[in-house]
């Protein structure tokens, strides 16, 4: 699991950089020289709709979707643990609706034979069908883990449950943190001496 997050995180980051030299490019042409190369705008919209799928999923497996937790932990074990089963059967429902809603925009694409109203006139059923396919992916995933807690929560195993799907504490994140830069600092990397 930890490889394909890595892998997601590194083809996120590629998306994003590659998008942001094109933009550089594409600013500095028509600053320096008056010259457009045309569609830095098309290639950001696309960036941004797959980019986001792969942060949704990056998200759910490292539990760092936002979550209002301010009294979380003062709840008694029970309550946080149905708290903990309601967010993620909810984020599963979510996911499976954006999925749901996003299939119906592939179909009207598909059937209008839709195209990008830019230079490129890209067929919309390209860049969509990537967006649907992440959506379809997130959506998996959230049910895995939606089925998951709610054989926790049958089970009566909320311990388990409060374990794996409570909001990270700040002193999980911190910690997180520091094993990082650890790893970092000790492979060369980011603060070596």
């Amino acid at each position: 699991m930890e490889t394909a997050q890595r892998v997601l995180a590194w083809l996120f980051g590629a998306i994003f950089l590659t998008l942001s030299v094109v933009v550089t490019v594409e600013t500095l042409s028509r600053k320096l020289f008056n010259i457009s190369i045309q569609g830095a705008d098309e290639l950001g919209g696309y960036s941004l709709a797959v980019g986001s799928v792969i942060a949704f999923s990056l998200a759910l497996v490292g539990r760092n979707h936002i979550r209002v937790d301010v009294f979380h932990e003062l709840f008694p074990v029970r309550l946080q643990a149905a708290l903990n089963w309601v967010s993620i059967v909810l984020l599963a429902a979510f996911a499976v609706l954006m999925a749901w809603l996003c299939l119906g925009v592939l179909r009207d694409s598909a059937a209008y034979q839709s195209t990008a109203q830019t230079p490129w006139a890209t067929p919309l059923i390209y860049p969509q069908g990537v967006w649907y396919a992440g959506l379809v992916a997130f959506a998996l995933v959230a049910l895995v883990y939606a089925l998951r807690a709610t054989r926790l929560l049958l089970a009566g195993e909320l311990e388990q449950l409060n374990r794996d799907f409570h909001p990270k504490s700040t002193k999980e994140e911190l910690k997180e943190e520091l094993d990082d830069f650890a790893v970092r600092r000790a492979s060369g990397g980011e603060g070596a001496p």
